[in-house]
């Protein structure tokens, strides 16, 4: 009996360390299932997290491209209407060209060859282009006028008005470009006033008009008279020296002709006169010029706008003038 009852209590203890060993081991089970669900749950929470912020950032960058989008579409648009003008204006200066090269072989076939006069003493193909020039140009002037007096009567802002005054003066700065250009190819086309109506040809000084006659006082300041007065004087000046050196180049071409030598362009006396004439030409351009220049710095803006107004009208009113008197009844 004795030796039975360690045996029984050896076996009961045996049973209690297992039983204990598994009460802690259930536990410990516990422990890491929980542990690991924590540790999904926190994977399925940052997983959950990225997509969220990777669907931001698709948000964003399509509304940025959006933004993109809509700030490039207007800077092409504007290249497109760029371009299209650039065309238009490619297509026009086309058209002009083959318009010039239709008149020269026009002129060609009647006997016009450029730096000469045909047989019946003719214009140069040099007259026949400015002639086409200056249709072009006055053509332009109408617009640069109406422009004007639109300015004035709407009581237009200086700074506007101010920029198509100065279109006005380059486009003046054109007309004599194309004075010098023909000076070069003919220069008794541009004296004689071939290319204006009568009523300008009785006005004409050298192929152009006389500086002085366009200054005509106006409402002006002490300073601005005192600088009128001086441009005046001094375009005065500078038309009787030009008068002069025309009145020689005469004289010498009538007695050229009087001695009986023959006057021919390869000849020393008429090369030597056609380049004279040129030069006198272009000085009067050069005078003229000048004094518009002149005139635009010494104004105001609106009395400048004034001004090439009248300048403008005048010659109008000249050309008025002989389309009245060509379409008189005749008996």
């Amino acid at each position: 009996m004795a030796n039975e009852i360690p045996a029984a209590n050896s076996y009961s203890k045996g049973n209690l360390l297992s039983a204990r060993s598994n009460d802690s081991a259930a536990p410990q089970n516990t422990i890491n299932q929980q542990e690991l669900e924590s540790s999904a749950s926190m994977i399925a929470s940052s997983e959950h997290n990225k997509q969220k912020q990777k669907q931001k950032q698709k948000e964003m960058m399509m509304s940025s491209d959006g933004s993109k989008a809509a700030t490039v579409a207007p800077s092409h648009q504007a290249v497109a209407i760029q371009e299209k003008a650039y065309v238009q204006q490619l297509e026009s200066s086309r058209i002009r060209l083959q318009q010039l090269e239709l008149n020269l072989q026009r002129a060609q076939s009647q006997g016009v060859f450029p730096g000469g006069c045909n047989a019946l003493g003719d214009t140069t193909s040099g007259a026949v282009m400015f002639d086409m020039e200056y249709a072009r140009w006055m053509e332009n002037n109408r617009k640069r006028l109406s422009e004007l007096r639109g300015g004035l009567q709407t009581h237009l802002h200086d700074e506007n008005l101010s920029l198509i005054v100065d279109e006005c003066i380059a486009h003046y700065d054109e007309l004599f470009r194309l004075k010098a250009a023909v000076a070069r190819s003919d220069v008794f086309h541009l004296l004689t006033g071939m290319w204006i109506t009568p009523a300008e040809r009785c006005f004409l000084w050298m192929g152009g008009f006389k500086p002085s006659e366009l200054l005509k006082l106006d409402l002006l300041t002490e300073q601005q008279l005192m600088g009128i007065c001086n441009l005046q004087q001094s375009s005065q000046q500078a038309e009787e020296a030009l008068s002069q050196g025309l009145g020689q180049l005469r004289l010498l071409l009538a007695e050229t002709v009087a001695s009986g030598s023959p006057i021919h362009e390869s000849t020393y006396a008429g090369n030597h006169m056609l380049i004279a004439l040129g030069k006198l030409a272009n000085l009067e351009g050069f005078v003229q010029q000048q004094t518009l220049h002149q005139l635009r710095r010494l104004l105001t803006t609106r009395q400048a706008a004034r001004c090439f107004l009248v300048i403008g009208e005048y010659f109008n009113h000249l050309r008025a003038l002989s389309a009245l008197w060509a379409s008189r009844p005749r008996e």
